[in-house]
């Protein structure tokens, strides 16, 4: 389907944001301003895609009570969805904002753990997906094996799809090299491919693009929180200074980053234009509260009209 961002978050969650005067160990902490969003980076893309007015598709692994609540959610924010059953219970995320000290605690289970047959019905349901982009974004469950992304890689070569990946820890490393479009790794991720430290700002678009030719992925954008982000390709990399803001929260930032930059590169705009509207995207996030909350009239009032509606 032309224009389709096709997301997967195989680890999906129920989010839970509240606020608390202090947070002290060994004492009953009162939250209060308490907020519940359907979390997991493939559905936060595909939020952020359909607020921007894009066209997406969140595929999502769903089980019990708070995965039905999740798609009950997805469904009044206008988010198509094709969810996958499995017998587990979707997990529930925590944050907590400290205000005595601004701090931001967060407490993120691993997730329900899944079968052969559960990885097998997420593969099958992707070999029957039309879309231009899939994004498959956030941590694998116990269960699924490190190599997962690559077999997902493989189905969107093979259906004619560009793909986006954001993840971290093994299923980053075991995915490199297997036809990722664009990869977006945080500076942490991106020391760990490179087994070593990017302390400059040179030295990170040197770096990334020579991990671009080197065949890990086509595109690297490489985020980095206060400092910006730099998108890199086999032609040389772009560098773009942070969008100034309060911030409020850093859930769900980094897929708002990149909902942003898919889908202007979706629309065809340059790596410069689809960078900026990507920090824009992730600007409005942190100055919110909850997860991956980004407004369109807020983006559009840092880099102007959206490619969409």
């Amino acid at each position: 389907m032309s224009g389709l961002i096709a997301t997967l978050t195989v680890n999906p969650a129920l989010d839970i944001a509240a606020q608390a005067t202090s947070v002290r160990p060994g004492h009953k902490t009162r939250t209060f301003g308490e907020r519940y969003d359907p979390g997991g980076g493939g559905i936060n893309v595909a939020r952020v895609v359909t607020q921007l007015g894009g066209k997406a598709l969140a595929i999502l692994c769903s089980g019990g009570v708070t995965g039905r609540y999740i798609e009950d959610m997805l469904s009044t924010a206008h988010v198509p969805t094709r969810s996958i059953r499995i017998d587990g219970v979707t997990r529930i995320s925590v944050t907590v904002r400290d205000q005595s000290n601004a701090l931001e605690y967060r407490f993120v289970p691993q997730g329900p753990e899944l079968t052969a047959k559960d990885c097998a019905n997420i593969l099958n349901v992707l070999g029957e997906l039309e879309a231009s982009w899939l994004v498959a974004s956030g941590s694998l469950p116990p269960g699924v094996p490190s190599s997962f992304y690559r077999e997902v890689a493989r189905i969107a070569a093979e259906r004619g799809m560009r793909f986006a990946l954001d993840t971290s820890g093994g299923a980053l490393a075991a995915a490199l090299g297997s036809g990722i479009d664009l990869l977006k790794p945080s500076l942490s991720e991106f020391e760990s491919i490179l087994d070593e430290k990017a302390r400059t700002l040179m030295s990170r678009k040197d770096q990334a693009v020579a991990l671009v030719r080197s065949g890990a992925a086509r595109m690297i954008a490489l985020t980095l929180g206060s400092a910006g982000a730099i998108l890199a390709t086999e032609e040389g990399a772009v560098e773009l200074p942070a969008i100034p803001a309060a911030e409020r929260t850093g859930v769900g930032a980094g897929d708002s980053f990149l909902a942003g930059l898919v889908l202007g590169l979706s629309a065809g705009w340059s790596s410069e234009t689809a960078l900026r509207l990507a920090l824009a995207c992730g600007a409005v996030a942190v100055r919110s509260t909850g997860t991956a909350q980004v407004d369109r009239a807020g983006v559009e009032a840092l880099v102007g009209p959206v490619p969409c509606g």
